[in-house]
């Protein structure tokens, strides 16, 4: 999150909404956002029904979900989908800036 938190001046410029999907239950979830002072949305998924809908991977060796990007259009269709296998394999910001700009 710190690294979408270092561009979310250029994503805002692009009009695109970052969610951040937790595990977290709502309570725990708002107060992580409150404490860290989050500009981006959080949503609490405890029951994992998100990570399900864009089959995001659970690695129980890794303690938790995979990561995963997923850029969705103004018409609700995904354009573009990244499951990383750690917390070190995610698009960078350029990346999906640049994703952004292609799809405006």
């Amino acid at each position: 999150m710190a690294q979408l938190r270092q561009d979310f001046p250029e994503f805002e410029k692009r009009n695109a909404v970052i969610v951040v999907v937790g595990t977290e239950d709502a309570a725990a979830f708002a107060r992580y956002f409150a404490e860290n002072n989050l500009p981006f949305l959080g949503l609490p998924d405890p029951t994992h029904s998100v990570l399900k809908l864009y089959g995001q991977e659970v690695n129980l060796f890794k303690l938790g979900r995979m990561p995963a990007q997923v850029l969705i259009d103004k018409d609700g269709l995904v354009r573009y989908v990244h499951y990383g296998h750690s917390m070190a394999d995610i698009p960078s910001n350029a990346e999906i800036l640049t994703l952004l700009d292609s799809l405006a």
